[in-house]
């Protein structure tokens, strides 16, 4: 059954003017608009408008949700259990940080005695599974200046890097199954490519190498995997392709 504007408003609680909005960016356009100019949403725009929903709430810009959701190979079911997974860290993160919030609160009333350690649970970002492989391929002295980098920002700066990659890897997840070479699959890395500059200092060969690197050793393939399967070897593919271009 269609639909009214208002209605679809009320019912995902946003307002009448952002689904205008999209309806005027072309993200989500109601499949009728009768003769008076009512627009009448079908229950594939409803799925279509959670979808949208579901990745505002990861901070996706409304650019970045029409690139993925009008890729055909967007799978929607696949699209939900990521959704479902990336929020469950979510919800984990938060949980770490309001107890840790909870006790900081009984530490200053003098009720119960925080350590210095304690106050910063949930807050770790200094292991690194991978760094020893780092070490083998590009020497210690550019690991050390990454960790320096690490190490000289703040928890909350920490928190936000570590919040950036899982959403790099996010965006790379939703473009997998497309050309390396696209246009947006190479936007998609050169973001990557950027984020890894500003911990680091990848030449585009190294770039390369490291994406090799994602497919040779398979606890680096295990783990981007975790955000989408075949996920590593895109990246491959598409950090070879930006090297090429980039050098």
């Amino acid at each position: 059954m269609a639909m009214k504007v208002k209605e679809v408003a009320e019912l995902a609680s946003i307002s009448v003017r952002t689904l205008h909005h999209y309806d005027e960016i072309g993200l989500l356009t109601p499949d009728e608009v009768t003769s008076a100019g009512y627009r009448l949403y079908s229950d594939a725009n409803l799925e279509t408008l959670q979808q949208i929903l579901f990745f505002r709430e990861l901070d996706f810009s409304l650019k970045e949700i029409k690139s993925i959701i009008t890729n055909p190979s967007f799978d929607r079911e696949e699209a939900l259990q990521m959704h479902r997974r990336i929020l469950l860290e979510k919800r984990q993160r938060l949980d770490q940080m309001i107890a840790t919030i909870d006790r900081s609160v009984l530490h200053m009333r003098g009720e119960i005695h925080m350590t210095t350690k304690e106050q910063f649970e949930g807050f770790d970002f200094s292991k690194n599974p991978y760094e020893q492989e780092a070490r083998e391929r590009w020497g210690d002295e550019a690991v050390e200046k990454a960790n320096q980098k690490l190490q000289g920002k703040s928890a909350q700066e920490q928190k936000a890097l570590s919040d950036e990659m899982n959403e790099i890897y996010t965006r790379l997840a939703a473009l997998r199954h497309s050309d390396p070479a696209s246009n947006e699959a190479q936007a998609g890395i050169a973001e990557w490519y950027a984020y890894l500059n500003n911990m680091g200092n990848y030449s585009p060969e190294a770039f390369r190498g490291l994406g090799q690197m994602y497919v040779d050793d398979e606890r680096f393939t295990r783990n981007i995997d975790q955000f989408g399967e075949g996920l590593a070897m895109f990246m491959r593919d598409a950090m070879a392709v930006f090297a090429d271009r980039k050098s």
